[in-house]
């Protein structure tokens, strides 16, 4: 729900934008709201899972999540709206890392590599099932139902959570909460990501973006200094001393990068370069969520095989080939060809994450999985809005530098070939891993 929520509402922001008798560019605020918010939030997640319990937190926001989206569906304006999206994107900031909470701490270390590549799918399916979704919802039904399909399925995961996820006592101190922290890496995170999404929207100008990214650099200095001297900070950045996860950590944000960036170039070339209708290239783009889908036959095989410093490496390289072979796709280039690429791109992408969310918590002790869960989730949110910024940027750029105003190919193209190399060189932080880690993870210890 949380990710497919992230990307679904975009396909459908001009009808809202009619229906509320604002301009489509106005709506963008519904997409960035939730983005914030959930940035606000996540540091959040770690001390509410110790504090209160992760069930109890996971069901909690699950709940939370159904009635925003009733409150979405009924808003008759936009600052309605905007309002319960907010809320929204305070219930996903906890429904994701608490969930994930809930796993480390009930699944064997040599399990899980095959937990994490079912968890890994909602990440790659959301962004690439949200635009065909999105599409037929708006053309069938109405844009009510983007919100009001989260209801059901809600429910059903409340229910299913209520019943079968055991009750998991925490065996340690229930640290206070860190205010000052919270308030540094909340403002830290939000700065940061505006700031991307105003690039990727011109929505600001040059120099205001730089000045909130920089507020946003200063915020989270302050943070390193309060941390050092704080007995529970909200985010443990004594964590990156584990080299696993820093590695994992670095390498992963990269490796992020397209989460964000391939939705919005592919929209962009099948869209607006080769005029297709949003239903029929959010179906084009669909199938790298049956590449997601293979990974998960063949990813604790291939990782069991190779260890995860040789498939992390390797893979890397691939995924950023499959990513900047993008750039080939013209008007005359054959389906079938499209669908082939995004099939592998998706496949290898998939692999790579799965590896990547699995080493983090390699070496993490019982007592620090919240802490870590909660750190990784703000890596992972930093990454994806770095992924879109980055590609806005660079196509921005290239439209400059030949001296055009309206967008060509060509510089989409450039936007794929950047977030490639970018990926590829994830390769370098994945190489520094000892070749014997995660090998508890991997279950080659067992075989020798």
């Amino acid at each position: 729900m949380q990710m497919l929520d992230a990307t679904v509402v975009a396909t459908a922001l001009p009808v809202m934008a009619e229906a509320f008798g604002v301009t489509p560019v106005r709506m963008n605020v519904t997409i960035t709201s939730y983005l914030l918010a959930v940035a606000t939030f996540v540091p959040l997640s770690g001390w509410a899972a110790d504090r209160f319990g992760a069930k109890q937190v996971f069901a909690a926001a699950m709940l939370l999540f159904i009635l925003s989206s009733i409150g979405c569906a009924a808003s008759a304006s936009l600052p309605q709206l905007v309002a319960a999206r907010v809320a929204q994107g305070l219930a996903g900031a906890m429904m994701v890392p608490v969930g994930r909470v809930i796993l480390l701490r009930s699944v064997p270390k040599s399990e899980l590599v095959r937990a994490m590549s079912f968890l890994s799918i909602p990440a790659l399916l959301g962004p690439v099932v949200g635009p065909p979704l999105g599409g037929a919802i708006v053309t069938y039904v109405n844009w009510h139902w983007i919100f009001l399909i989260n209801v059901p399925i809600g429910l059903i995961g409340l229910v299913l959570v209520l019943r079968h996820v055991p009750h998991i006592e925490l065996v340690m101190p229930r640290p206070p909460l860190d205010w000052l922290g919270f308030l540094l890496t909340s403002a830290a995170l939000v700065a940061i990501i505006y700031s991307f999404e105003a690039i990727g929207h011109s929505t600001l100008s040059g120099m205001m973006v730089l000045g909130i990214f920089a507020f946003g650099l200063l915020c989270a200095a302050l943070y390193v200094w309060h941390a050092r001297r704080t007995a529970y900070p909200i985010v443990d950045l004594g964590l990156l001393r584990v080299p696993t996860f820093a590695i994992a950590s670095l390498g992963g944000n990269l490796c992020r990068f397209p989460i964000g960036a391939m939705p919005f170039l592919l929209v962009l070339l099948l869209q607006v370069g080769f005029g297709l209708s949003p239903l029929a290239a959010g179906m084009i783009t669909f199938v790298g969520a049956v590449g997601a889908l293979m990974m998960k036959i063949v990813a604790v095989p291939v990782i069991r095989r190779f260890g995860f410093r040789r498939v992390l490496v390797t893979n890397a390289i691939a995924t950023g080939v499959f990513t900047a072979a993008c750039a080939l796709f013209t008007e005359t280039t054959p389906y079938w060809l499209m669908l082939a690429v995004l099939l592998l791109g998706g496949f290898f992408r998939s692999l790579q994450l799965t590896a990547v969310n699995t080493l983090t918590y390699a070496d993490v002790g019982p007592e620090s999985m919240s802490r870590a869960s909660g750190l990784a989730a703000m890596a992972q949110q930093v990454g994806i809005s770095l992924g879109v910024g980055i590609a806005a940027v660079t196509v921005n750029l290239s439209m400059a530098a030949r001296g055009g105003t309206q967008l060509g190919v060509g510089d989409v193209h450039i936007g794929f070939i950047v977030i490639g190399v970018l990926v590829t060189l994830s390769a370098f932080s994945f190489w520094r891993l000892n070749p014997s880690a995660g090998e508890e993870m991997a279950g080659r210890g067992r075989s020798g």
